[in-house]
C-alpha cells in the first residue's frame, strides 16, 4: 500500500530545512561589498562599481555598451524611450511575460498589443506576431521567458520587413544562448534584472546593454533626469534636455552582482543539471509535462514550470481543478510549488479597465479618438490561457540544491500521482502554495 499523502495526514517526503536558499553568498561577494563600504564611495553613475560591472557584462555578453540601472523595469522604459517609442506608439509583446514587459509602454504613453505564445517554449510566437503589426506599431519586446530564449530568428525577420525596433526582455535569462548567439544582444537593446531572485543576483538592479553609440547616450540621459554632461568637465550641467529619470543603479547592489557574475556559468550549469534530471524523470509520469528546451538553445531555467494533464493522467477532471489538486498535494509533501502569472497579462485589470492616467483612459484615447479600438480579450490568447491553467512553478532548483534534493522532488510527484483520487479529494482543501520570502532572499 502507498505511503499516505501528505495532504491527508501522512508524512512529508521533504522538509523545508533541506531546500537551501537563493542567493549563494561567498567571502567574495563580502569582500566586494566591503570595499564599498571602506570607499566612502556608494553611489554615481561613474562610480567604480557601477562602471566595473557595466564593463564586465558588456565583456560577458559580447556587447558594446553597457549601462547599469536601478532595476530590469527600468531598463526597458529606458530602451523604448531611447528609440523614440511615443504617444499613440505600438508596442507588442508576450500575453505570458511579467507586467513590465507591457507597462514599459504604458510609461512612454505607447500602447501595449499582446501576441500568444508558443506552446512549447512559451514565449512569443512568432507565426503570430506578423498579424499584429499595424501602421502605428513601433518595437517588439519578445520575452525570453524563465530563462528559455525567444525564437528570434523569424522575429528578427519581421522586425526588419516592417523596420521596427527590437527591445530583448532578458530579465529572467541571464547566460541563455539562442543559436549560439547570448540574449540580448541581438536586439536593439536588450534589459537585464538583478533582482534576488534572477540568476545574477544584485539585490535590485539592472542593466542596459547595445552595440549602437546612440541608444547608449540616450540611455545615459535617459538614466540621469536628462541632464546634459559638459563635453570638458564630465560634469552635469543640471540643464535637462529631455524627459528623464533616476534610475542608476547604486554601488552595494553592483558589487555585489560583480561578485556573483564571477560564478553565473558555474551557477547556471547547476541549474541546468537539476533541470535535466527533473525532465528526464518528470516525463516517465503520466499527466506531467516538463518544461521544454529547443535544441539549439541554452535555456537557464530562472524558473521550472511544469504542466499537468489530466488526461494523459488517466483522470477525468477539469484542467484547472486538476492542477489545484495536484499542487497542493505537491506542496504538502514539502516541495515549494505554486504560479507565478495566474493569467495572461492582458487579462489584468490595467488593461481591462483602460482607465489609464488618473483615469483619462490615456494612452489608450489617444488612438481610440481616431475610432481605434483596442481590445484585450483573454480569450485571443488561448494558449497562454491554457498554461496558466495547468502549470506551477517548482522552486529550489537553484544550487546549492542538487541531486540528493532533486530525487526527493521526483519522489514526491511519484508519491502524488500514485494517489491521484486522494490528491482531488483535497482540492478544496485551504492550502496556499508558494515559496517563502528566505528562499529568495526576500524579505
Amino acid at each position: 500500500m502507498s505511503e499516505k499523502l501528505a495532504i491527508d495526514g501522512g508524512k512529508p517526503v521533504i522538509e523545508r530545512s533541506e531546500i537551501k536558499n537563493w542567493p549563494i553568498i561567498t567571502d567574495e561577494d563580502r569582500k566586494l561589498v566591503n570595499e564599498v563600504l571602506d570607499s566612502g564611495i556608494v553611489s554615481g553613475g561613474t562610480a567604480p562599481q557601477v562602471t566595473a560591472l557595466e564593463k564586465e557584462w558588456a565583456t560577458y555578453t559580447g556587447a558594446k555598451y553597457c549601462l547599469t540601472t536601478c532595476s530590469g523595469t527600468a531598463a526597458l522604459h529606458m530602451a523604448l524611450a531611447a528609440v523614440g517609442v511615443g504617444p499613440g506608439d505600438e508596442v507588442i509583446t508576450s500575453a505570458f511575460t511579467f507586467l513590465a514587459s507591457a507597462s514599459c509602454a504604458l510609461h512612454q504613453n505607447a500602447i501595449p498589443v499582446f501576441v500568444d505564445i508558443d506552446p512549447k517554449t512559451y514565449c512569443m510566437d512568432p507565426s503570430k506576431l506578423e498579424a499584429a503589426i499595424t501602421e502605428r506599431t513601433k518595437a517588439i519586446i519578445p520575452v525570453h521567458i524563465q530563462g528559455c530564449p525567444a525564437d528570434m530568428d523569424p522575429i528578427l525577420q519581421i522586425a526588419k520587413k516592417y523596420n521596427l525596433y527590437v527591445i530583448e526582455d532578458a530579465c529572467q535569462a541571464h547566460g541563455a544562448l539562442y543559436k549560439g548567439r547570448m540574449v540580448g544582444t541581438m536586439g536593439h537593446v536588450g534589459a537585464f534584472s538583478l533582482n534576488a531572485l534572477k540568476n545574477l543576483c544584485g539585490g535590485e538592479g539592472g542593466l542596459y546593454i547595445t552595440d549602437s553609440e546612440e541608444f547608449l547616450n540616450k540611455g545615459m540621459l535617459i538614466r540621469c533626469f536628462g541632464d546634459e554632461i559638459d563635453e570638458e568637465t564630465h560634469r552635469r550641467k543640471y540643464n535637462a534636455s529631455i524627459l528623464g529619470y533616476m534610475y542608476r543603479n547604486q554601488e552595494l547592489p553592483a558589487a555585489l552582482a560583480r561578485a556573483q557574475l564571477k560564478r553565473l556559468d558555474e551557477y547556471n550549469a547547476a541549474r541546468i543539471a537539476n533541470a535535466e534530471y527533473l525532465t528526464s524523470e518528470l516525463s516517465k509520469i503520466p499527466g506531467v509535462i516538463p518544461p521544454y528546451c529547443p535544441p539549439d538553445c541554452k535555456h537557464v531555467y530562472f524558473m521550472y514550470n511544469v504542466r499537468f494533464d489530466p488526461a494523459a493522467a488517466g483522470v477525468e477532471c477539469e484542467p484547472r481543478r486538476f492542477r489545484i489538486a495536484v499542487e497542493k498535494a505537491l506542496y504538502k509533501e514539502g516541495l515549494l510549488v505554486g504560479q507565478w502569472q495566474t493569467m495572461p497579462v492582458p487579462a489584468q485589470d490595467i488593461f481591462q479597465s483602460k482607465l489609464g492616467y488618473g483615469g483619462t483612459g490615456y494612452p489608450w484615447t489617444i488612438n481610440e479618438s481616431k475610432g481605434i479600438k483596442y481590445d484585450y480579450n483573454p480569450n485571443q490568447f488561448p494558449v497562454t490561457q491554457m498554461l496558466c491553467d495547468t502549470y506551477t512553478v517548482i522552486h529550489g532548483i537553484h544550487p546549492p540544491n542538487g541531486r540528493e534534493q532533486m530525487e526527493k522532488y521526483v519522489a514526491a510527484f511519484h508519491k502524488v500521482f500514485s494517489q491521484l483520487g486522494t490528491a482531488l479529494d483535497h482540492a478544496d482543501d485551504k492550502i496556499y502554495p508558494g515559496f517563502d520570502g528566505a528562499l529568495y532572499g526576500v524579505g
